[in-house]
């Protein structure tokens, strides 16, 4: 009778114990506080955020929480606490939450999104989609516009369809053929090789008869990149931060920023409300056809195998675009 009880208290969760270490862990399951919701998740998506604490900075504290690192969940809600008025048991959802590696996480309810019916058995990553269509939304693109997106993984590949569709046109820098296949599939109309910093700046100045670009989104978060992304920027041109720059404080050429008067755009966004409404924007985008999730999530692995998943979204093994983790 004890282990029946300790089963249905409990979950499986998985637990960083050090760098490139990992357990998975039978640990309490969590309740649903005040405006709370908890989700019985399918799955998580695993993030490139995800890999500098996975290396184990010094910065990092080892072991972490109980499904830590985990903020990509999909799954239903089994419990709602009190005053929760927006969501019910039963509702199949895109969490904003802080540890979805883990067969169940809880989330405040104005920060779960429901999912529609059409969408059942798709792995919704809600966070990285939301993420996706308000960068996009900051970067202001317009038709006839050309933007340049250096980086093309599930971000970049994301964006150069919104950018196609909006009728902008998009040249495409990626370090990998996969990725650059992927992007003449979302509507680049130029790919070219992130190799050669000064060939890649003769090139794009060739590309758009010396005026370089429009918009630049740098979606990579490494330092060398977004020094690129600003040489390609033109004259009263927009800079869009996209990447994810962790590892390091940065060195600008402040002398090109400010010579050409460029407008630069950190896109990251910390309100839950506007990540939210980025999520539900995803969820129509997705809903109508524009993005397809077969095209963009291409591994899935079980939680015991996360360390897999990891080391996959650093690698970058050829046909590699996303991860996400399944929970059952």
């Amino acid at each position: 009778m004890t282990e029946v009880l300790d089963q249905t208290h409990t979950m499986r969760a998985a637990v960083v114990t050090g760098p490139g270490q990992l357990e998975v862990q039978r640990v309490p399951r969590p309740e649903p506080g005040v405006g709370q919701v908890r989700i019985r998740l399918e799955g998580c998506g695993v993030c490139a955020s995800n890999l500098t604490p996975w290396a184990g900075p010094d910065w990092m504290t080892f072991p972490t929480p109980p499904g830590g690192l985990g903020h990509e969940g999909w799954g239903v809600v089994d419990a709602v606490g009190e005053g929760v008025s927006r969501v019910a048991v039963g509702d199949r959802v895109a969490a904003l939450s802080q540890s979805s590696f883990a067969e169940y996480d809880v989330a405040d309810q104005a920060a779960v999104v429901p999912l529609p019916s059409e969408l059942d058995g798709l792995p919704f990553a809600g966070e990285p989609l939301g993420c996706a269509m308000n960068i996009f939304r900051r970067s202001g693109i317009s038709p006839g516009q050309t933007v340049a997106i250096v980086g093309i993984g599930f971000l970049g590949a994301i964006l150069t369809r919104l950018a196609t569709d909006a009728g902008a046109r998009v040249i495409a820098l990626s370090r990998r053929p996969y990725s650059l296949d992927v992007a003449r599939r979302m509507g680049a109309v130029e790919t070219l090789a992130l190799d050669d910093h000064y060939a890649l700046i003769a090139r794009v100045s060739e590309l758009t008869e010396g005026r370089f670009c429009d918009v630049v989104i740098e979606a990579v978060g490494k330092a060398w990149p977004l020094d690129l992304a600003a040489e390609l920027t033109r004259e009263r041109g927009r800079l869009v931060i996209a990447g994810y720059h962790q590892d390091g404080p940065r060195q600008i050429n402040m002398q090109l920023w400010n010579w050409r008067g460029l407008d630069v755009v950190n896109a990251h966004e910390r309100d839950p409300a506007v990540y939210a409404e980025g999520v539900r924007e995803a969820v129509e985008a997705v809903r109508s056809g524009q993005l397809d999730l077969n095209d963009l999530i291409t591994h899935a692995y079980p939680l015991e195998q996360l360390d897999q998943a990891l080391d996959a979204t650093r690698d970058r093994p050829d046909g590699f675009l996303k991860a996400v983790v399944r929970m059952r």
